[in-house]
Parts: C-alpha cells; sequence; structure tokens
C-alpha cells in the first residue's frame, strides 16, 4: 500500500479523482453558490450542485466531479485558478491519503 506513496504513483481511484477535478477546474462551466445565493456563508465557495431526484443523472460526469470537488481541502480547493500549482497540490493530496474508492473519498474528513 505504501509502494504508491513512494513511488508517487497514484492508485486507480486517486487517478480517477485527479482526472476528473481537472476536467471540472479546467471546463468553467460551473457556478459557485455564492453566485446563485448572494450569501457569504460557510458553502459560498463551493461549486453547486443541482438538485436531483434521478439517480441516472447522479451518476453523469459533471454530478460527480462536482461532488468531488466540493470534498477537497480549502487550501486546495483555493489555488484551483492556477491549474499547475492546482495539479502538484491535488497531487500531494491524493498521494497523502490513499483512496481505493471514490466512497471513501467522500466519507474521508479533510
Amino acid at each position: 500500500m505504501d509502494s504508491c506513496k513512494t513511488t508517487e504513483i497514484l492508485c486507480f481511484y486517486s487517478k480517477y479523482i485527479f482526472s476528473l477535478l481537472l476536467y471540472v477546474v479546467k471546463k468553467h462551466l460551473f457556478t459557485k453558490n455564492l453566485e446563485i445565493h448572494n450569501q457569504d456563508n460557510r458553502t459560498a465557495n463551493k461549486f453547486h450542485l443541482p438538485i436531483t431526484k434521478l439517480t441516472k443523472y447522479q451518476k453523469v460526469t459533471q454530478h460527480t466531479g462536482i461532488t468531488i470537488f466540493n470534498h477537497l481541502p480549502t487550501q486546495t480547493k483555493c489555488v484551483a485558478k492556477e491549474i499547475h500549482v492546482f495539479k502538484l497540490a491535488l497531487k500531494s493530496f491524493l498521494l497523502s491519503n490513499l483512496f481505493y474508492s471514490i466512497k471513501k473519498y467522500c466519507n474521508s474528513k479533510k
């Protein structure tokens, strides 16, 4: 398990998370909660996640990407505007926390 840390190679789910978050950050299609609600609260800097009851939509790349992005630590989210810095911070975060499923990532504490 520690071989991923020493070789600095991401495991499968960490690689998926890395690719998905790069997609989310590069697309600029998503709006933050602050832009929609005009309230500066603790979720203001998270991406707005549209409410849906359809399980099919909840599995779409955009929905999953927003959910995963919103679970990132604040210091990693803050550098999302600078792609190169974001990649380094994200890879460092994923290497220090080995995630072997998306569920474990979403249940992890930041």
